[in-house]
């Protein structure tokens, strides 16, 4: 009799004790699943190409070529996306500077809008866009630009209107290296005579 109360109690507490490993294997797989169920969900939702994975304000990016200075965009603020294609957004507008051999600034490229392409480094201006020449002392204005870094070109397909100490052009499409050196309107419309230091 005392050996059958021992078994049954024996068995009583193995079976308390699977029910409670038991239980707690229930508990941690519901919340393991749970949590992976979350983790799942936020993966979704996050879009890598269209939400900003960086963000920072006052910017400066440098681009060299064997520690010569060549070009210098700065912004008060640039977001990076990635996903598929890398690319950078300047949304509240940037300036680009571009240098000689001499290290000396060449021309200029502001915009109200901004987003360059990482792999391709391709530039589109938006808003505003004004290209100045400054040792030529000429000026572009237009609504869209798009600087080809690695081609040293910019072109647009939007009405251009170029200011020169001697008179102003006016027509649709540009094609032109990156100084705004040598340009070419690709449909002219007309041209007026400047008075001396009007740009």
């Amino acid at each position: 009799m005392v050996h059958q109360t021992e078994v049954l109690l024996a068995l009583k507490t193995i079976v308390t004790r699977l029910s409670i490993a038991g239980t707690t294997i229930l508990l941690l797989w519901i919340s393991l699943q749970g949590c992976r169920q979350e983790i799942r969900t936020t993966q979704t939702t996050v879009d890598s190409t269209q939400q900003a994975l960086m963000t920072a304000t006052d910017i400066e990016v440098i681009f060299s070529d064997s520690g010569h200075l060549q070009a210098r965009v700065t912004g008060p603020s640039v977001k990076r996306y990635e996903g598929e294609v890398v690319w950078l957004e300047f949304p509240e507008g940037f300036r680009a500077e571009m240098f000689d051999s001499a290290q000396r600034m060449e021309s200029t490229i502001t915009a109200d809008y901004g987003k360059r392409m990482e792999s391709s480094g391709i530039m589109e201006a938006k808003g505003n866009v004004v290209v100045r020449n400054e040792f030529k002392n000429e000026q572009l204005n237009t609504d869209v630009l798009i600087w080809n870094e690695m081609k040293h070109t910019i072109h647009t397909e939007a009405p251009v209107k170029i200011t020169t100490p001697g008179k102003v052009l006016y027509g649709t499409g540009l094609e032109s290296n990156e100084t705004f050196t040598s340009y070419r309107i690709l449909k002219p419309r007309g041209e007026m005579k400047m008075e001396d230091d009007s740009i």
